[in-house]
């Protein structure tokens, strides 16, 4: 079956939509169940080549759970990252989409759920990823891209802060190219309004 198509919104046509499955615990201290739901902050990216949801995202390290106050703070819409924090961000590719070459001054864990990613670092080589596969990006420039030209793809980056990236004396940049047009709206308070 082919699912080539736009994705305008979480999750892409022809994948499943994710439970989020948020744990906690009651009065007494006993485990429970908190929130079942799909993430915030559902939005496309690239255009309509991707779509974006975040499932987790914290502003401190380590992370405060007392009182639920991680919880208050996975309401607002995160950046790439938070400084000293941690965003959890699931995207689906459209048949064929490839994003920019860029980085993130972050420890990024990269897992795929679904499909086929290339993973280029922007020289002759690549890697591909399938399901269960995990890419750990330490601040290097790289691009991905989804191999299949009929249906769409799935991963679930971990964006970690780190400290300054030194190399050869001199520090990393940010270097985000097209995509940095995604994340400086939600920087500028202009995204996804919180809602599910």
């Amino acid at each position: 079956m082919s699912t080539s198509g736009p994705c305008t919104e979480f999750p892409a046509p022809g994948l499943h939509n994710p439970q989020r499955i948020l744990t906690g615990h009651d009065k007494e201290g006993k485990s429970v169940f908190i929130q079942t739901d799909h993430g915030y902050h559902g939005a496309p990216m690239l255009g309509g080549a991707a779509a974006q949801t975040i499932m987790y995202s914290s502003d401190s390290n380590p992370i405060e759970l007392t009182g639920d106050v991680d919880l208050e703070f996975l309401k607002k819409q995160p950046s790439l990252h938070n400084p000293n924090g941690c965003v959890a961000r699931m995207i689906d590719f459209a048949p064929g989409t490839e994003s920019s070459l860029h980085r993130a001054l972050t420890l990024g864990i990269g897992t795929v759920c679904e499909g086929e990613i290339e993973l280029w670092l922007g020289g002759e080589e690549t890697r591909i990823m399938r399901p269960g596969d995990v890419s750990i990006n330490r601040g290097a420039m790289h691009r991905w891209r989804n191999t299949s030209s009929e249906k769409p793809a799935r991963m679930l980056f971990i964006m970690l802060d780190v400290k300054p990236i030194i190399v050869n004396g001199k520090a990393l940049e940010f270097e985000m190219g097209k995509l940095m047009d995604e994340y400086a709206k939600y920087e500028e308070g202009e995204g996804p309004d919180g809602k599910e």
